[in-house]
């Protein structure tokens, strides 16, 4: 049961956001393994009905996971959605694409 609220993670984004050298990161494993369920992807193209946002995604700087560490800062939809899919793990890496081009932020240009 969550009982915490999201406590100074937004203020300590902002912060870093907006400061002359400031830097945010969001770490994380790309992936996890409900018990007696296969594995799965934390990346996701969107949130689950009813889940709730600490960060908003303009304000996140880097992401990182074992498969390496992104900077978001100032890219645009289609060049996020393209370095975000760069960190997911492998395995998972087309399916979160074939996500991205079904909301039209996926260019042809992008890498595949």
């Amino acid at each position: 049961k969550h009982i915490s609220g999201t406590g100074g993670q937004l203020d300590f984004v902002m912060g870093a956001y907006l400061s002359k050298g400031g830097k945010s990161f969001i770490c994380m494993s790309s992936t996890f393994q409900p018990k007696g369920q296969p594995m799965q992807s934390r990346i996701r193209p969107t949130l689950a009905e009813g889940s709730i946002a600490t960060d908003t995604r303009t304000t996140i700087m880097y992401l990182v996971t074992e498969y390496g560490k992104v900077n978001l800062k100032g890219l645009n939809t289609w060049q996020r959605a393209e370095a975000i899919i760069s960190v997911a793990h492998p395995d998972f890496r087309d399916q979160l694409i074939a996500e991205a081009e079904k909301m039209h932020i996926w260019r042809r240009s992008n890498r595949r």
